[in-house]
């Protein structure tokens, strides 16, 4: 997940259509003011798999107090995704743990791919072995 943007909207709940067709958006919280130290970000097109894997990359950085998502129903495809901090914006919380989870991603399919190579290196060798026993 490269060149992510994270933007804030200026709807009533967090749901209008510009904020469904966005896949990152932050939910307005009505009633109180604004505090970039505790946000609910929306993530549009995801679900456990994305929620548990980024909750576990921001719970591991000291500057968050609590980090948390949901998933509004069973049939919406969205995670609503609160962090809160010890001081620090959240939304920067929230891009280093995305930039985190993104650099485990790339190293374990660069390992992957390379066990594959390593694998298909060492069959092409037994295989070129096995034929000069013939």
């Amino acid at each position: 997940m490269t060149g992510v943007s994270v933007n804030a909207t200026g709807s009533n709940n967090g749901q209008n259509l510009d904020n469904e067709n966005r896949k990152i958006a932050i939910m307005p919280t009505l009633g109180i003011q604004e505090d970039e130290t505790a946000v609910t970000f929306v993530i549009n097109k995801e679900d456990h798999t994305l929620g548990n894997s980024l909750r576990y990359m921001i719970m591991k950085n000291p500057d968050t107090q609590f980090c948390g998502y949901s998933i509004p129903h069973p049939s919406e495809e969205k995670i609503n995704f609160r962090i809160q901090t010890e001081g620090k914006p959240a939304k920067d919380i929230f891009k280093k743990g995305l930039k985190d989870l993104n650099a485990v991603c790339e190293h374990v399919l660069r390992t992957f791919e390379s066990s594959i190579n390593e694998h298909k290196r060492r069959n092409q060798s037994a295989g070129i072995e096995n034929m000069d026993q013939s």
